[in-house]
């Protein structure tokens, strides 16, 4: 009996040990892994230059308290700040924290309290993120939520409008909703969103947790599409295992985030700091950007190619969302049998996030499996 809380529905692998893009399970075998720690590992597990950071880093000082200077925290925060244009940081620990921190800004810079958020949504798992948060199984078994959070149709901007009122603080949103189902923003909404928020006095928090650190093909997502947010999240890939998270805004924000407003005791942790001044070193180089879009390119042409007849294929750099219309749980473990791990964004959807340091090699292994599995899974049904 596990003395652990059921929270998760684990699959059958005890892993052993992870060096890049594979994982040794105590079963003796190598698997490819297509999951990345849920997009975490951007850099693939065991990094050296991580590793190197954080072992020196190990070497000064562990932790000393948010009371304190710590040198490395502003080296992060100005690469932060330098590549993302928004002036201000506070670090925290999860991609739930920095949403919270997010929330809680945006009520006290604005003075109001209604954030509008998206159906299918994902924001986090604490009471103010799962609010925020558009599922309503995420919700089930809690009672009420935070209030004054209204959930809009994603992509719709007609519903959008309907939500806001006097009471609008902000809309917050992700460019490409990963456990929604990787569906990616059209750049016509987002570029009426900003347009929305800035007629109205809204504030724009862009959710990058899962999309930032290079994971769509450039440093953050919402690059791409041409808008300047108030706020925008972090976490996952920036650590690339470490638990680290981050809330990014504008300059004039930072008066509503004065000393007594918000706190964390391990946000900031000096060796989190390490191994994120590691990440951006690294990530936010220009061809390295390049070999992730190039890659993302050519992993999802593939996968149009094998599998386009019978699957959608959606989404932007290494982020790919294989849509199926049959019920996908099956597929999951099947492709882990066969040596590959891949994560679902719902009922119907495989979801890719490997580490955006994955080789070609490795890539086509990765095609051919999921192409074996699936078509078998498509000839399964037609034969029903």
């Amino acid at each position: 009996m596990s003395g652990l809380f059921p929270t998760y529905n684990r699959f059958n692998l005890s892993v052993q040990s992870a060096e890049g893009t594979a994982v040794q399970g105590e079963d003796g075998k190598t698997y490819l892994d297509f999951g990345s720690g849920i997009g975490v590992c951007n850099l693939g597990h065991r990094h050296p230059q991580v590793m190197a950071a954080v072992e020196e880093q190990l070497q000064q000082y562990w932790h000393v308290s948010n009371l304190y200077h710590q040198p490395i925290q502003q080296e992060v925060a100005q690469w932060l700040t330098d590549h993302s244009k928004l002036e201000r940081v506070f670090f925290c620990n999860s991609g739930a924290e920095a949403n919270e921190a997010a929330i809680k800004l945006a009520r006290k810079a604005t003075g109001k309290s209604k954030i509008i958020s998206f159906h299918q949504s994902f924001h986090g798992r604490t009471f103010g993120s799962m609010a925020a948060t558009g599922q309503e199984k995420i919700h089930a078994g809690f009672g009420p939520m935070l209030e004054s959070f209204e959930y809009a149709i994603y992509n719709d901007l007609k519903s959008v409008v309907s939500c806001v009122d006097h009471h609008t603080a902000a809309i917050m949103i992700e460019l490409v909703q990963g456990e929604g189902g990787v569906i990616p923003a059209e750049q016509a909404f987002i570029t009426a969103i900003e347009k929305l928020c800035q007629e109205n006095d809204l504030l724009l928090i862009i959710d990058e947790v899962q999309t930032g650190i290079g994971r769509t093909g450039t440093k953050f997502a919402f690059q791409q599409y041409d808008v300047s947010p108030d706020i925008i999240t972090l976490a996952k890939g920036l650590g690339n295992g470490f638990p680290v998270g981050a809330m990014l805004a504008k300059e004039q924000l930072a008066e509503a985030f004065g000393p007594g407003s918000h706190g964390t005791t391990f946000g900031g942790n000096p060796l989190a700091m390490a191994a994120a001044k590691a990440v951006l070193q690294h990530v936010f180089q220009a061809d390295f950007l390049e070999e992730v879009n190039v890659k993302g390119k050519y992993l999802k042409a593939c996968l149009e190619e094998k599998l386009g007849q019978h699957y959608q294929v959606r989404g932007q750099g290494l982020m790919i969302g294989i849509v199926s219309d049959a019920d996908i749980s099956s597929m999951v473990p099947e492709l882990m049998t066969k040596g590959l791990l891949v994560l679902s964004a719902g009922p119907h959807v495989i979801r890719l996030l490997p580490p955006l340091t994955v080789s070609t090699d490795e890539i086509d292994i990765a095609i051919q499996l999921l192409t074996e599995v699936l078509l078998q899974q498509t000839a399964l049904t037609v034969q029903k």
